[in-house]
């Protein structure tokens, strides 16, 4: 058997910034042991694959480890393969069926905007033996701590997110997904980082799924509904960011690196 394989970086505008990505178009989904077998050969923060049914196109992520419900530079990667790479849908929209339900992609100009479900972080009941525990992981404290799937660390500047060493080991004990940590951009609305050892994912330089919180928090705390985001990983990267409600809208480039060919027996 052999599989087409695509591997794209996404929210950049050239090779070795923004979050890789591999993408893998199917005719038939492969039994799931395959699927996390392959994602983990690619060791990439996330691998894709897609399956076309009818006008919509069923996706699933994996990172090394594990299955996850949502991802945005893979969704972004997948709908460069299927608008210009392989030319599998006609027009500038994709839409994908996934584990967060229908998910739509539009292209505009050398963009692609992802219309992903809000999910605004709440505050939390233990907070403050939450906050302690973020402290001793992340070798600083927050000024503030919430959640939605992921602890949502607020902190003061760029410089301290910037400076941040995790022990990846205390954040990989957490009992949240991942922590996303942020702050206001020197040149930017905000910046963040976003930390899931316990998922193969020590940290993932650009998070489009994270967006999904840090949209809303940002959007209310500077009372505006366009935003600029930049993550603050080694690699970097490029957000540009819209508060629509109940969802999101995610944009960025994404830029094809290399393609090929899996071969399975």
């Amino acid at each position: 058997m052999r599989i087409p394989v695509y591997h794209l970086v996404a929210f950049a505008g050239r090779p070795f910034e923004g979050n890789p990505a591999a993408i893998c178009p199917l005719e038939s989904w492969l039994p799931d042991a395959t699927l996390q077998a392959i994602a983990a050969e690619h060791n990439l923060s996330e691998t894709a694959f897609y399956v076309r049914r009818g006008e919509l196109f069923d996706l699933r992520w994996f990172t090394p480890e594990v299955e996850v419900d949502l991802c945005g530079h893979a969704t972004v990667a997948s709908a460069r393969v299927i608008l210009d790479v392989r030319r599998d849908s006609n027009g500038s929209r994709v839409r994908f069926q996934s584990k967060s339900g229908e998910l739509a992609v539009e292209k505009n100009g050398d963009r692609y905007t992802l219309d992903f479900p809000a999910r605004p972080p709440q505050r939390l009941s233990d907070g403050d033996s939450a906050r302690a525990a973020l402290a001793d992981a992340l070798g600083a404290t927050p000024e503030t701590v919430l959640a939605a799937r992921d602890y949502f660390c607020v902190f003061g500047s760029e410089e301290e997110v910037v400076a941040l060493r995790p022990d990846m080991a205390a954040v990989a004990a957490l009992d949240r997904f991942a922590v996303i940590v942020t702050a206001p951009g020197r040149d930017c609305d905000f910046v963040s980082r976003f930390f899931a050892p316990s998922k193969g994912v020590p940290e993932d330089p650009v998070t489009g799924s994270a967006h999904c919180t840090l949209i809303p928090y940002w959007a209310e705390r500077l009372g505006k509904t366009k935003l600029f985001a930049r993550p603050r990983s080694r690699r970097g990267g490029e957000i540009w960011c819209e508060h629509r409600g109940d969802r999101v809208g995610i944009s960025g480039r994404a830029v094809l690196y290399s393609e090929g060919m899996i071969e399975l027996p």
